[in-house]
Parts: C-alpha cells; sequence; structure tokens
C-alpha cells in the first residue's frame, strides 16, 4: 500500500447530513448539510483522507507534497450503491417483461451460468470494471445460489482494495432446481463464506435471501439464525416491488399480517439490513422499518423499467426510514449513478415530489454509508474517512460544457451533472487513495 502522502486539488462538495431534515428543522439551513469549497484540497496518507481545506491555506502546512491539480473538476465522494445484482450484468435491457416474468424468463437462466467458476471471474471483473467508471466505490451486491459466485467477486475486489458488501442468494423453493438450495445447504455455505470474507481488508458479507416467496420459512429462520451468530453482517433482501409479487407472499404466509412482517417474524429487521424498493408499503411498515432502523433502496431506474411503482420518497421521510439509491441492475438500466439520480428526481416528479441536487448527491454517498453504518468510513470526505472519492468532469460533454458556462452556484452544477451526467462524466475514481479509474483520453 501506498504510504506517501498526497494532494489532490480542486472544487470540492460533499455532504454533513440530509438536506431535507435540516431544511425542516426551524433553526438550521441547508447550507450546513454540505461542505463546497470551490478551491479546495484534501491530503491523502496510506488510504485515508488527513485533512481536507481551502486549498492556499491547508498547502502551506506541506509545502513539498505532490499535488494534483483536477481543472474544471469536481471531487465528491465516491458513489455508493445500496442494492445491485452482478450476476444480472448480462441481461441489462432485456426486453418487455415485469418482475415475476423477468425472473423466470431472463434472470434464472442468466444466473445458471454462476455454477461456472470461470464465468463468476470474467463476470465479476467486468462488473467492477463498470462499476469503477460510473464512480461507485462500494456497492451491496446480490451473487447467486452458487458460492463460487460470491468467491469470484470477493477475490476480485479484494485485488483493488475495494470496500464491497456481497453474499450468496439463499432460494430453496420457487426456483428452478439448477439454482435452489436447502435451508442447511444455504447456511453452511453462508456461514463458510463469512467466516472467509467478512471483515478481510474491505469486505463485508450479507446474508441474502433473495425474497420471501423463494425461501421456506425454515430457511428464513437461518438467516436469522446467522444474523444472530453474526450481528455484524448485512441482510439485503427485496421488498413489495411489484403487486402481483405482493399477491403472492400473502398466498404463501397467510399467518404474516404484511410482506414486511414476513421478514421480521424470523428476526431480520436490525440496522444493518437494507431492502430493496419498498414501494408499495402501508404506513404500520414504514413505522416498523423506522423502529428497526432498517433501511430501504430506491431503484428508480428499475421500478420504472419493469414498471413496478413509484418510489414514495416523501412518506418515507415523513415516517423517517433510512433511504439510499441503488442502481438494481440488471432490472435497472444503467450502472450510472448520475444517471440513477436523474431517474429518481423524475419519480419524484411524477409523484408530484421534488427533489433537490443536494438531497440527490446525499441519497448516492452519505445516506449509503448511513444505510450501511458506514459513515464514519465512506459517503463523505471529513478527516480519518477512507480515501473514496470520484473526480467528476464539469466539461465531460459538449453540451455539459456548454450548460455549465451559465451556472450561477453549485446548486445549478450538481443539478446539471445528474440530469446530463453519466459515465463520461467520470474523470477518475480513487478507492483508498489509489487510482482505480481514469478515464481515456
Amino acid at each position: 500500500m501506498n504510504s506517501s502522502v498526497t494532494a489532490h486539488r480542486s472544487a470540492i462538495l460533499h455532504c454533513l447530513a440530509d438536506p431535507d431534515q435540516q431544511i425542516d428543522a426551524a433553526d438550521s439551513s441547508i447550507e450546513s448539510t454540505y461542505q463546497y469549497l470551490a478551491d479546495g484540497v484534501i491530503i491523502v496518507k496510506e488510504g485515508l483522507i488527513q485533512q481536507i481545506g481551502d486549498a492556499e491555506q491547508v498547502l502551506q502546512l506541506y509545502p513539498n507534497i505532490a499535488v494534483t491539480e483536477h481543472h474544471n473538476k469536481l471531487i465528491v465522494p465516491g458513489f455508493i450503491d445500496t442494492h445491485i445484482h452482478y450476476p444480472q450484468t448480462g441481461v441489462v435491457a432485456s426486453f418487455g417483461e415485469q418482475l415475476l416474468d423477468w425472473l423466470e424468463n431472463y434472470t434464472f437462466p442468466a444466473e445458471g451460468k454462476f455454477s461456472d467458476l470461470q464465468h463468476c471471474r470474467e463476470t465479476a471483473k467486468f462488473f467492477i470494471q463498470e462499476l469503477l467508471k460510473n464512480g461507485t466505490t462500494t456497492a451491496l451486491v446480490f451473487g447467486t445460489v452458487h458460492k463460487e459466485s460470491v468467491e469470484a467477486f470477493f477475490d476480485e475486489a479484494d485485488k483493488q482494495h475495494l470496500r464491497m458488501i456481497a453474499g450468496k442468494v439463499m432460494m430453496d423453493r420457487n426456483a428452478p432446481d439448477y439454482l435452489t438450495d436447502t435451508p442447511q445447504s444455504s447456511y453452511d455455505d453462508s456461514k463458510e463464506l463469512i467466516e472467509r470474507y467478512h471483515g478481510k481488508n474491505r469486505l463485508s458479507y450479507a446474508v441474502t435471501p433473495r425474497f420471501a416467496p423463494t425461501s421456506s420459512e425454515q430457511q428464513l429462520a437461518m438467516a436469522g439464525k446467522l444474523l444472530q451468530e453474526y450481528p455484524d453482517v448485512y441482510l439485503h433482501t427485496h421488498l413489495s416491488e411489484n403487486k402481483q409479487e405482493i399477491a403472492w407472499v400473502n398466498e404463501l404466509f397467510p399467518e404474516s399480517k404484511n410482506y414486511l412482517d414476513v421478514y421480521d417474524r424470523f428476526n431480520l429487521l436490525t440496522p444493518r439490513s437494507v431492502f430493496a424498493h419498498a414501494i408499495h408499503l402501508d404506513d404500520s411498515e414504514c413505522q416498523r422499518l423506522a423502529q428497526t432502523d432498517s433501511a430501504v433502496a430506491f431503484c428508480p431506474t428499475s421500478n420504472t423499467f419493469l414498471g413496478s411503482g413509484l418510489f414514495n420518497l416523501k412518506k418515507m421521510q415523513r415516517h423517517q426510514v433510512k433511504v439510499a439509491l441503488g442502481t438494481d441492475i440488471g432490472g435497472g438500466t444503467s450502472f450510472s449513478m448520475l444517471q440513477t439520480m436523474q431517474e429518481a428526481y423524475k419519480v419524484c416528479q411524477l409523484a408530484q415530489q421534488q427533489m433537490n441536487p443536494f438531497k440527490a448527491f446525499y441519497l448516492a454517498t452519505l445516506a449509503g454509508a448511513e444505510a450501511l453504518q458506514l459513515a464514519d468510513k465512506i459517503g463523505n470526505l471529513a478527516a480519518g474517512t477512507e480515501a473514496d472519492f470520484v473526480i467528476l468532469d464539469l466539461a465531460a460533454t459538449p453540451l455539459m460544457e456548454y450548460r455549465m458556462k451559465n451556472v450561477t452556484s453549485i446548486e445549478e452544477q450538481l443539478f446539471i451533472l445528474m440530469i446530463l451526467g453519466d459515465d463520461r462524466a467520470i474523470a477518475a475514481t480513487y478507492s483508498f487513495g489509489e487510482c482505480v479509474y481514469k478515464k481515456p483520453a
């Protein structure tokens, strides 16, 4: 690991708190929820941010330091994707289905290929390259039912010292035979993976039942047992994505009050639990998520692509449920968190809600870290945090360059980035202080 001290000089922005919560507070303002430095610098030492501040002031303390200057750029924290399926990379942009048919016709056949370790390795390598190309430095990742899928992903992520979270799918019913395990085998495989990878360098494990319809009560009980035995691992699954799915859950679990209650009965709601989608929740489910400090992943591109519905961000905020962004590749249509912010903005517009650009960048950075209980390590650029950051190019395309000439505020600049930006806006991605992606000249 590089132990030298380096400096990166540019405009810098990072969130300090949820802008909406602060706006609602009588004694606060949106300016207190972020730090913006028009000419800032971050000092990096041994993978950590040692100092952040005004460039001229801070650099006086480091007269001989090597400074990398990023002209016409903006440094932000690395993006955090709280829901994504790496084995579905090969079915992105598959035409014409809603959730349950899409799983049967596209997802399951694609995931069947992951019994082949070489296929796992090739896909994991490509998938991680795409994440970094899009500025995503941390992701909460679904594998497949095959233990090899998680081994390949973790091994590839560890090569670049990335902070990643993943888990083996637990699925013992209502799926093809070639993709099912058993309650005991899913427990044993997950336990082995936890012992091998959880806490290794920057890797963490997520217990991953696919969703309630594909797990028996016995298997969900095993998932709860793993959380009890390893209280610092994560829980990652799906919740209330599609109305047909919800009706199916009600048939399969008639004794449960609602979809969320299925998971609650097996003690799967914790401060380290992330439930993807959560589109069609009633008030009691939102209240229970807030009570248990569980989080939900807002996945706008897949929710619209699969026709699942519109996420109600204001309702989640009213109930004080933690929310972060997810791309949900491959139901989602882009690895880009900038594109995901754009789609989140549009979903809110359709729901007669508004999303401030500061809120969008918060959801893609600090909110993800808070959902994953990692805000002391990632999601912001405070001194002592891990040096995961992205260099955004303010002139990445001719249109962006032309549009940026007329900006009058950082808020407008952020809005242009999230509406017009994509992977072309990522000039470079840094993980633990090291450049892991640089845009070709």
